[in-house]
């Protein structure tokens, strides 16, 4: 039986559905170049500052005498707790690293790939505090934990379910990131994140995640991201390189960032900065392929500024933001997946500020060509705070983002000359065949901007976009549903969590 003959608009909408265009795709391959700012000479006066650095300052790896071992194995300088390196070793370690990688979620259609031209977003990480327009700033809870997962599930405009979207503090330190792995698997099918404040954190993250694939399933592919830091200026801690060793022991990807508050953890200058965090993140990787050659490891970074009257940090600044774009000339020359930037502001409401700083921000993640953009949603109060409302309001911007992402598409149905015949001058297209065949994919369609006449906007309450965006969270977790998950891994996992837990004490710092 043959297929039957589809219209212009049905055809239109299959194509667009197969190609991954619009929101709701497992992730989005860019159809707009990055954007370069510096020519060739200025790049390498920053890569051979960073060496000088390397070269001549060095790194300190502080509790982690294995790490001392692998660096004096693979030839650099070891004086205690100091490792220099000279130029060009840790670009020649780096070669194993995969220039792009597929991280699986337990629903094989939204599997991630990240590297190349792919674009990934994620929800904000890390925040101790959350916040409503209904109950104000708190500490967040394991149930905040769960919401935003939730949120995050339930919108098109996400690929990834993010990490510790919110620090549950309800729960003590040492256990929480078995019911935060948890919360990821059973709420979410899609990627995350696991644990990296302890070895056995992370190990137990992994280790649900080979309950989860199954273990060979694990060994062979990437299921899980480990987020660690840099203690900068130029530390590395143990609890960051055993970290990140266990995920790269386990062929998972540790995404390797600096945190450079410049004026404080790095120079004022962003060109220092920039130098700064290529030393510091290139070791990170470079560590990595020591553990395991060829595992995957993601390329980080997170410049920010400061208000040196006051010393208060500031985000969503334009230095920063401009300073993104040479990081991802930087990624892109060591052939690595890059985490830079976000959606960051220091505002402590969902308002103008935070658009305007939030934007600034995601737009430099879009131009430099991030391939994994954690803090994409939510991120207020300098990431103290994770605002229910902004995650809203984000998830908004980052489906804009995937039609600005996609580019101009230019073929006959796109240039519509046949459209200007049917109209002809002096005539609106309003309500003409090709105006007909296309409207329900024209245009990104926002959830929460008013557009209607003032007149209209007023009489129905005179609402702002906080209050458009409350009514909508509350929506979404009313309407929440979870993903089907196999009642025997569910089983499985939940002996995990229980044996862990009755193996120790409550610790709560």
């Amino acid at each position: 039986m043959s297929e039957p003959k589809r219209s212009g608009r049905q055809a239109r909408q299959a194509e667009r559905s197969q190609k991954g265009a619009g929101v709701g795709r497992p992730y989005i391959t860019r159809g707009i170049p990055t954007y370069d700012i510096l020519g060739e000479e200025n790049l390498r006066r920053i890569e051979a500052a960073a060496d000088r650095i390397l070269a001549e300052t060095g790194i300190e790896f502080r509790d982690d005498p294995q790490a001392l071992e692998l660096w004096r194995a693979a030839g650099a300088k070891v004086d205690g707790l100091l490792v220099k390196f000279e130029p060009g070793l840790l670009r020649d370690i780096l070669r194993s690293a995969p220039a792009e990688f597929t991280q699986h979620a337990r629903n094989p259609a939204n599997s991630v790939r990240i590297g190349g031209k792919n674009v990934v977003f994620a929800p904000a990480y890390g925040s101790p505090f959350v916040m409503d327009l209904d109950k104000g700033r708190r500490f967040g809870t394991i149930e905040d934990f769960r919401n935003f997962i939730k949120l995050a599930q339930s919108s098109p405009n996400f690929h990834h379910s993010g990490g510790t979207i919110c620090e549950p503090t309800d729960v003590a330190v040492n256990k929480r990131h078995l019911d935060m792995v948890m919360a990821h698997i059973e709420l979410s099918d899609r990627p995350f994140m696991g644990s990296v404040t302890a070895e056995e954190r992370s190990e137990d993250s992994i280790e649900m995640c080979r309950i989860l694939f199954g273990a060979d399933f694990v060994d062979q592919n990437c299921v899980i991201l480990g987020n660690v830091n840099v203690n900068s200026p130029l530390v590395w801690d143990g609890t960051m390189t055993k970290s990140l060793r266990a995920y790269a022991r386990a062929n998972q990807a540790a995404v390797i960032v600096p945190f450079i508050l410049g004026g404080a953890m790095g120079p004022v200058t962003n060109a220092g900065a920039i130098a700064q965090a290529l030393a510091e993140t290139m070791a990170g990787c470079a560590l990595t392929q020591l553990e395991r050659p060829g595992a995957p490891v993601i390329f980080g970074n997170f410049l920010s500024s400061m208000s040196l009257r006051s010393g208060s940090p500031t985000f969503g600044t334009p230095e920063p933001a401009i300073g993104s774009m040479v990081i991802g000339q930087l990624a892109r020359r060591l052939n690595l997946p890059l985490r830079c930037a976000g959606n960051f502001t220091t505002s402590k409401l969902p308002d103008a500020q935070a658009m305007m700083e939030g934007t600034m921000s995601m737009l430099s993640a879009i131009h430099c060509g991030a391939n994994f953009i954690l803090h994409s949603a939510g991120f207020l109060d300098g990431l103290l705070s994770m605002s229910y409302e902004k995650f809203m309001l984000d998830a908004d911007l980052c489906g804009a983002l995937h039609s600005y992402l996609d580019g101009v598409k230019i073929d006959d149905n796109q240039l519509a000359v046949d459209a200007f015949a049917e109209v002809g001058p002096g005539n609106h297209f309003f309500g003409c065949a090709h105006t007909m065949a296309n409207y329900e994919t024209a245009f990104w369609d926002s959830e929460l901007s008013d557009n209607e006449p003032f007149e209209k906007w007023e009489a129905a309450g005179s609402e702002d976009a906080a209050t458009r965006a409350n009514r909508l969270w509350k929506k979404r977790l009313a309407e929440y549903e979870a993903p089907k998950l196999d009642e025997g891994v569910r089983e499985g996992l939940a002996d995990f969590v229980a044996l862990r837990k009755e193996g120790m004490a409550d610790a709560w710092y």
